[in-house]
């Protein structure tokens, strides 16, 4: 999809969708701990994921690359994206609350931001970018709070791990762009399956699952967990990168804690207190200004446009 051809408010929309559907994803995982092992959970997670994508890609006759460089390019993107940021950030999420977590974890855009301002300079990167990435993270800590950020430097090794997490999502929103000349629905469902070849084995061996007799409730999270905000999040989270780049896609990580309060105060009546309201007006902000087109920053920067 050519930029000319992009409909910023649709991406926008997609963009919060994504935000939603990851966002809620803690929910699930909450309610199928409780009857599912975490490594258990997640192999059923990309597994179900892997079969419902090849679904699609079966009735849209589409066929994986036969290429072995891609098929090991695929390989890495899966780490990036599932395997091992999964990993790390479910290790260091036993060792850190879970508000400096979120914190922790909305750090992406600005590693984003560094390895292409540094290394790759693969798109757009000014200071109005930047801008947008650090009012982001100050958006996320007013909504979770500033009292979040008491506990850093503390468990030194758990919040490593999230931020380790982060730049390996970072990196998949990076490494993900080459990507571009595949089908969503190929590459998400090349991800997963990598991730299930892993996972399940894994699980079988440490969890044994054939013992395992989960309620009802558990089962509904886990195959909402796995449809939604696995393999239908995977594809606008690959088309979003071919639209927004790899900054504007990472930026989703912003919206979810603005989200979770917005739900929070639709359904359960929670109130939105004046900082909380402050943060999400900064979350938007930011995510407005790492997603609008450089064509909106020449004019507005322009010696016309300020007589």
């Amino acid at each position: 999809m050519t930029p000319s051809k992009i409909s910023l408010p649709l991406e926008i929309g997609l963009l919060a969708l994504l935000a939603l559907l990851w966002g809620s994803s803690y929910l699930f995982i909450k309610i199928a701990l409780t009857d599912i092992p975490p490594v258990t959970l997640i192999a059923i997670r990309v597994g179900i994921a892997s079969l419902f994508l090849f679904a699609i890609m079966s009735w849209r006759g589409e066929h994986f690359p036969r290429d072995g460089k891609v098929i090991g390019m695929l390989l890495i993107q899966s780490v990036f994206n599932s395997l091992g940021a999964w990993t790390v950030l479910a290790w260091g999420q036993q060792h850190v609350e879970s508000s400096l977590a979120s914190v922790l974890n909305s750090t992406s855009p600005v590693f984003v931001f560094l390895i292409t301002a540094l290394l790759t300079r693969h798109e757009r990167i000014d200071r109005f970018r930047l801008a947008g990435a650090c009012l982001g993270i100050a958006g996320v800590v007013l909504i979770v709070g500033p009292g979040a950020l008491t506990g850093l430097g503390l468990h030194l090794g758990g919040q490593l791990a999230i931020i380790t997490g982060a730049i390996l999502y970072a990196g998949a929103a990076i490494y993900g762009k080459r990507f571009n000349t595949l089908p969503a629905t190929v590459t998400a469902a090349a991800t997963m399956i990598w991730a299930s070849i892993f996972l399940v084995p894994a699980s079988l061996v440490l969890d044994q699952p054939w013992a395992i007799t989960p309620s009802t409730p558990a089962i509904l999270a886990t195959l909402a967990l796995s449809v939604f905000c696995t393999a239908i999040a995977l594809l606008i989270y690959f088309r979003l990168l071919r639209t927004l780049g790899s900054m504007g896609v990472a930026s989703q990580s912003y919206l979810r804690a603005g989200i979770g309060v917005v739900l929070g105060s639709l359904l359960l009546g929670e109130t939105i207190s004046p900082p909380v309201l402050a943060g999400i007006l900064c979350t938007l902000v930011g995510v407005a200004i790492i997603n609008l087109p450089r064509t909106f920053w020449q004019a507005s920067t322009s010696p016309s446009a300020k007589s």
